[in-house]
């Protein structure tokens, strides 16, 4: 799967003003570079993907500038979740890394360097409230409570329906649907107008039931469902009457024809880029990097448009409940260079490069200072971005219990494409759980 959590941050006037905070807690130096000095950088990113090339250019006017060498490995997905973390107990030089905030602050919290007071000023002038709260957040719920600052966001995305507003005209919809009963309406009008309503991929489908749960049930609920224990007070079972609930209003949708026939077999990308892309399907269900991985595919009168996932009658959250996440760079509490970490950091998520990363990699903007530029084609996202006030975790914590994850996804497959009703759906989780 690639959760990309695609988005990013950087400043332009940055050669003559870049001075960063002296308050770190190990492994960090004061002094300028000699241009002896190498930093070693292991990135997430494939190196032909357009957030590499970005960095690439970041990299090359921070050397110019300081004298500081950088040896940037681009690992790829794959390379940096299976690599990173035996080098770093191995102690091998890895001076800054980056991937999603819920890796690095929860699986690789421990190698990282607490950057509360050396992030200090730079908070101040370019960090997003929401996107510090959250990196701030995701480390606190993996380290007892400590919501200290070990990384800095960069690449934010949201997750939730990517429409075709074309689309969406020839069949007479006229706003955007809020509430479940809204979507039905709106699905009704497109099946009427002969266009497929609503696709998705095998990737995002526990995304997608996932989503559709925690606005029966919330969140904790979800992680109670999934888990079978007490959640922050939160103990549901799959007899809970709400769970029923959620299970039936979704399988009410196969049954009407709202989703793809291939809705069962897409393996990603298909569904954006073979239904949604194309003008094939009107909504996608998908994360605010799919304009980018899209756009080769891209039919020449899509215009986009996008909603958070409706509210549901009767349910716990509402449609200003959001997975808002990113990519976050941090630092190896063991460098010896973490303050030239930092100042790299600087240069890649703020200002030139961050704008630069808004218009190559088709991202949301990560430094407050660059918050009117966003693409075009996520200029219907930010609304949705801005009125979030609930935070879900990613698939709103359906993916808490590994062992039925994959259960859960071949079974929502299923509901969705009316080879299981909601009876029958509930039966096979509650199978899959031992219950």
């Amino acid at each position: 799967m690639k959760k990309k959590i695609v988005s990013a941050l950087l400043c332009v006037a940055m050669a003559a003003s870049l001075v960063v905070g002296c308050g770190s807690k190990s492994g960090s130096d004061s002094g300028s570079s000699k241009g002896g000095d190498k930093l070693v950088y292991w990135a997430m990113w494939s190196e032909d993907e357009p957030q590499a090339k970005v960095i690439k250019e970041a990299i090359s006017k921070y050397e110019k500038d300081t004298g500081v060498k950088v040896d940037v490995q681009f690992k790829g997905r794959t390379g940096q979740r299976e690599g990173l973390e035996p080098a770093l107990s191995a102690k091998q030089q890895i001076d800054l890394f980056d991937e999603d905030v819920n890796r690095v602050n929860g699986s690789w919290g421990k190698y990282l360097l607490d950057l509360e007071d050396m992030a200090k000023d730079y908070e101040s002038e370019h960090g997003n409230e929401t996107l510090f709260k959250i990196a701030r957040n995701a480390y606190g719920q993996t380290h007892d409570g400590d919501d200290a600052l070990h990384s800095i966001p960069y690449q934010p995305s949201i997750f939730g329906f990517f429409y075709n507003k074309t689309l969406f005209t020839k069949a007479g919809i006229e706003s955007v649907p809020t509430t479940w009963e809204e979507l039905d309406a709106a699905c009704a009008k497109l099946k009427e107008a002969g266009i497929t309503p609503i696709t998705a991929d095998d990737a995002y489908l526990t995304s997608f039931i996932g989503y559709h749960f925690a606005r029966y049930i919330g969140q904790d609920g979800v992680k109670s469902l999934v888990t079978g224990e007490e959640y922050n007070g939160e103990s549901v079972t799959w007899d809970d009457e709400k769970v029923k609930a959620a299970a039936e209003s979704f399988a009410d949708f196969a049954k009407k024809g709202y989703f793809s026939k291939n809705i069962a077999t897409n393996k990603y990308p298909a569904g954006q880029n073979q239904e949604f892309a194309p003008g094939d399907a009107a909504i996608v269900i998908c994360g605010s990097w799919l304009p980018n991985e899209a756009k080769d595919s891209v039919a020449d009168d899509l215009e986009w448009g996008y909603f958070n996932y409706p509210s549901v009658p009767d349910g716990k959250d509402d449609n200003t409940a959001n997975n808002i996440a990113n990519q976050v760079l941090a630092i190896n509490k063991d460098s010896k260079m973490a303050d030239k970490a930092f100042q790299l950091i600087e240069y890649i998520t703020t200002g030139e490069y961050d704008k630069k990363m808004t218009e190559d990699a088709l991202c949301i903007p990560t430094d407050k200072a660059n918050s009117d530029a966003w693409p075009t084609e996520l200029s219907g996202v930010k609304e949705a971005f801005d009125a979030t006030t609930t935070f879900y975790d990613w698939a709103a914590g359906v993916e808490s219990n590994n062992d039925i994850t994959p259960v859960l996804q071949e079974n929502t497959q299923k509901l969705a494409s009316g080879k299981l009703d909601a009876a029958g759906f509930i039966k096979a989780m509650k199978e899959a759980a031992g219950k």
